[in-house]
C-alpha cells in the first residue's frame, strides 16, 4: 500500500511542473511578439514606407508641379505612415489661389501621389460696395470692385470674410447652407441662364433669368428639383418667349403668369378697378377700402354691444334721429335705418334730420344706400350729392 501512495504523490507533482511550464512559455511568448512589433514598427516609422516618389496628376495650368509638391510640405525620404494627408491636402488649397481641390495619396511601398484640379470662376458675390469673384466651390479668387461679366450675380449672402483663398461663407448658418445648395445645384446642372439669384432672405429665393423670367423658389429645400422644374415650364410651348413671373406652389408645382399682381378670381371684378358712374365715368372718393374696412369692424362692435348702450352717431349735436313727419323710421336691429314712408330726408343744418319731398337718404352703417327704390353698396368719404341730399362730410366719422 505504501509503494502505491508514493506514486499518486509523484505524479501530482508532474502535472504541476508542466502547468507552471506552459505559463512561462506563455509569458515568453507574448514577450517575444511584443518585442518583434515594436521593432517591426520602429523599422517601418524609420526605415522602411520612405517616400522615395512623388508624382502630381489633374489640372493646374497656373502652377508647376514644383510648385504643387512643395505647397504641400511633402519632401522626398518622409515615411509614407507618418504623413497626415488631409493637412498636406488643406496645405495645398491654402497657399495656391487657383487650386480648387486637392487630394494626397500613399502608393505603397514607397510613392506618393497628389492630384489636383484647377479654380474656375463661376460666381459673383454682391457685399454691397464690393464683389467676389468665387468658384464652382465657392472659394474666393478676388475681391472685386467690379462685377465679373457672363456670370451670375448672387446678392444677400453678408459674407463674414472676403479674403482670397478662403471659402466664402456667412455667419447666418441658414444662408450658408442655402449658397451651398444654390451653387452646387446650378454647376451640377450647367446652368448658363441665370443672371442673378437674391437670397436676402433664404426663405423666399429670387432667382432671374437672362430671359427676364423671374422664379420666386421659396426657400432652398430641393433646390435642383426647383430649378429643374422651373426650367420646364419655361420651355413649356404656351410659357417659351414670354416675360413673367414662376412662383412654386407647394413643394412640387410651379406656375407662371404675367405680372406680379393679385389673382383675379373667376367670377369677380378686380379690386384695383375703379368705380365707374351710369355713363362710364370715374367716380372720385366713391371708395376708400382702408376706411370701409374701419365701418366695417366699428358696425360689428357696435352689434355687439349691450342695446341700452347709447349708439354713438357721429358729429350731430344730439346725437339722434329724428321724424318730422308722418312717417316712421325705425332701427332694423341690423345697426341700420329703414324708411317706412313715402317720403326722404335731408339735412336742415342744425344738425337734425328733417323730412323733404327731393331728398334721398343714405345709411352708412350698414354701407347701403336707399332713395326712390334705388340700392347701391359704398360709402362716400367726400361730399356726394344725391338728388338733393347732400352729405357735408361729418359722416366720414360717423355711423347713421
Amino acid at each position: 500500500m505504501k509503494d502505491v501512495e508514493k506514486t499518486s504523490v509523484e505524479r501530482q507533482n508532474s502535472r504541476k511542473r508542466i502547468r507552471r511550464r506552459q505559463r512561462w512559455t506563455n509569458v515568453y511568448g507574448l514577450v517575444v511578439m511584443l518585442l518583434v512589433l515594436t521593432a517591426g514598427i520602429t523599422i517601418s516609422y524609420t526605415f522602411l514606407f520612405n517616400i522615395s516618389e512623388i508624382r502630381v496628376a489633374g489640372q493646374s495650368d497656373m502652377y508647376t508641379a514644383e510648385e504643387i509638391v512643395a505647397a504641400s510640405g511633402i519632401r522626398e525620404g518622409d515615411n509614407l505612415l507618418r504623413l497626415d494627408c488631409k493637412k498636406s491636402a488643406r496645405r495645398i488649397l491654402d497657399t495656391l489661389l487657383y487650386v480648387e481641390t486637392a487630394e494626397v495619396k500613399r502608393k505603397f511601398p514607397s510613392s506618393l501621389e497628389i492630384t489636383v484640379s484647377r479654380c474656375i470662376p463661376a460666381f459673383n458675390v454682391n457685399y454691397g460696395s464690393g464683389t467676389l469673384l468665387v468658384s464652382k466651390k465657392g472659394k474666393i479668387l478676388a475681391d472685386n470692385g467690379f462685377i465679373t461679366p457672363e456670370l451670375p450675380i448672387i446678392y444677400g449672402l453678408d459674407p463674414a470674410d472676403k479674403t482670397p483663398g478662403k471659402m466664402t461663407a456667412s455667419e447666418n448658418k441658414h444662408k450658408n447652407e442655402a449658397f451651398e445648395a444654390l451653387i452646387a445645384s446650378i454647376v451640377k446642372m450647367g446652368d448658363d441662364k441665370i443672371m442673378t439669384v437674391d437670397m436676402s432672405d433664404e426663405h423666399s429665393i429670387m432667382v432671374k433669368y437672362k430671359n427676364e423670367m423671374i422664379f420666386k423658389m421659396g426657400n432652398w429645400n430641393d433646390v435642383e428639383y426647383k430649378l429643374s422644374l422651373a426650367e420646364s415650364v419655361m420651355n413649356n410651348e404656351d410659357v417659351k418667349g414670354k416675360k413673367g413671373y414662376l412662383t412654386m406652389i407647394g413643394t412640387n408645382q410651379c406656375s407662371f403668369r404675367m405680372t406680379d399682381g393679385p389673382a383675379a378670381v373667376s367670377g369677380s371684378e378686380d379690386a384695383t378697378e375703379p368705380i365707374t358712374d351710369e355713363y362710364g365715368n370715374p367716380v372720385k372718393g366713391e371708395r376708400d377700402p382702408r376706411q370701409e374696412a374701419g365701418f366695417a369692424e366699428a358696425n360689428n362692435n357696435r352689434k355687439a354691444e349691450n342695446q341700452t348702450t347709447v349708439p354713438y352717431y357721429g358729429n350731430y349735436s344730439d346725437d339722434q334721429w329724428n321724424d318730422y313727419s308722418s312717417g316712421q323710421w325705425t332701427e332694423d336691429s341690423s345697426g341700420q335705418w329703414t324708411d317706412y314712408s313715402d317720403n326722404q330726408w335731408s339735412d336742415n343744418s342744425s344738425t337734425q334730420w328733417t323730412e323733404t319731398t327731393t331728398a334721398q337718404w343714405y345709411d352708412n352703417s350698414g354701407g347701403d344706400y336707399y332713395g326712390e327704390g334705388q340700392q347701391s353698396g359704398g360709402y362716400s368719404g367726400e361730399t356726394t350729392d344725391y338728388s338733393g341730399y347732400s352729405d357735408t362730410g361729418a359722416a366720414q366719422d360717423a355711423q347713421w
